[in-house]
């Protein structure tokens, strides 16, 4: 980076000066390259499209996000992600996806990572296990892993439970929610994994456990309006449960340097509605943000029940969708990176025909 080449360029014009008060010159080299600053800005658009309500949501974003890494010793790294976002219709924070839209910097994560070989572990608040497929979300906690080309991990801690999936079902009018059991703000989560790798083949098995009142959607009446008995039936279970446990298989094959095949399925033991995920997909190239003219496409079909989710990573198949998604990815300039991505399904509850756009240009630095 700018840094070090300044560090080299005044090391060897005062080498002999910083010698004579001993200052080594490694040192200052290695001292330089402790903190490292990448991050992006990125423009994202979106579309939802119910086809046989004749409804459309569009809505626009723009994101800035800092990731900074501090070396602390030869083992262990501290790292962060600092996120800012804002809404370009409303040209505020407001926003239709929450708190996901903020025009102030927010510490989204923070934790010390330390490596020992084969083994590794994490604690504070990072991405969790499977962010690519059903568990797109932070959580405060610890991990372990241990492997290379059998690796095993294992994490727990904490998640907000605003982050997950399972909507709350618990309601008997729209904003007037029961009275007979509290609500837990935050869920505890543990997860597990194994997984393999053989030459072209990768495959692999995991368990993702969530405890917390929200899951509760046992018919009972309600304690606000008597006689009613609250119960959603394309809520979560049948039964009183306040458990959340997916298990999931993963796989994927390199049949060449250009073309590859990955798929998952998931399914969650403790629901009885809108338990199963799945996705298979089969890929081309791929856009490398280095090199200007490369590019990607894919086509994949996925089927996403809510209730077998911690949180969507999918960004033009929703939740409680199952659609054919085909997609590209293009580096316009060296470090400029645009994405498109169509999804054409039904929606799982009303079986009404969706249709979603997706567009993204990130600007890499």
């Amino acid at each position: 980076g700018v840094d070090k080449a300044l560090v080299d360029k005044l090391a060897a014009e005062f080498a002999e000066e910083l010698n004579n008060l001993g200052v080594r010159v490694s040192n200052l080299e290695r001292n330089a390259d402790m903190v490292k600053w990448n991050g992006k800005a990125e423009y994202t658009y979106w579309s939802h499209r119910d086809k046989d309500a004749h409804t459309k949501t569009n809505d626009d974003q723009l994101l800035f996000r800092l990731e900074p890494s501090a070396e602390v010793n030869s083992h262990w790294h501290v790292n962060a992600r600092l996120d800012a976002s804002t809404d370009l219709a409303k040209d505020t924070a407001g926003d239709n996806h929450g708190d996901a839209q903020d025009s102030n910097v927010k510490l989204k994560r923070i934790w010390a990572q330390g490596e020992y070989g084969k083994f590794q572990v994490k604690l504070g608040k990072f991405a969790s296990l499977n962010d690519d497929s059903i568990a797109d979300t932070p959580f405060s906690g610890a991990e372990v892993s241990y492997g290379k080309d059998v690796k095993v991990i294992l994490g727990a801690g904490r998640l907000d439970i605003d982050d997950v999936a399972v909507p709350d079902k618990t309601r008997v009018i729209p904003g007037l929610r029961m009275l007979s059991k509290s609500i837990d703000k935050t869920a505890n989560y543990q997860y597990a994994g194994l997984e393999v790798t053989k030459g072209k083949l990768f495959g692999g098995a995991y368990w993702h456990h969530l405890n917390a009142s929200n899951f509760n959607y046992k018919s009972v009446e309600s304690t606000l309006i008597p006689g009613y008995m609250v119960c959603d039936p394309a809520g979560y279970a049948k039964k009183d449960t306040d458990e959340f446990n997916t298990w999931m298989l993963k796989g994927a094959y390199t049949f060449s340097k250009n073309v590859g095949v990955n798929g998952f399925y998931a399914q969650n033991h403790d629901a009885d509605y809108y338990k199963k995920a799945g996705s298979v997909e089969v890929t081309y190239k791929g856009a490398q943000k280095e090199n200007r003219g490369t590019w990607g496409a894919w086509v994949a079909y996925r089927h996403l029940g809510v209730n077998a989710i911690v949180a969507s990573p999918w960004d033009v198949v929703g939740l409680n969708q199952k659609a054919w998604e085909v997609g590209g990815n293009y580096t316009i300039f060296k470090n400029v990176v645009g994405t498109l991505r169509y999804g054409h399904g039904k929606d799982l509850d009303d079986k009404n025909k969706v249709e979603n756009l997706f567009g993204r240009v990130e600007f890499f630095f």
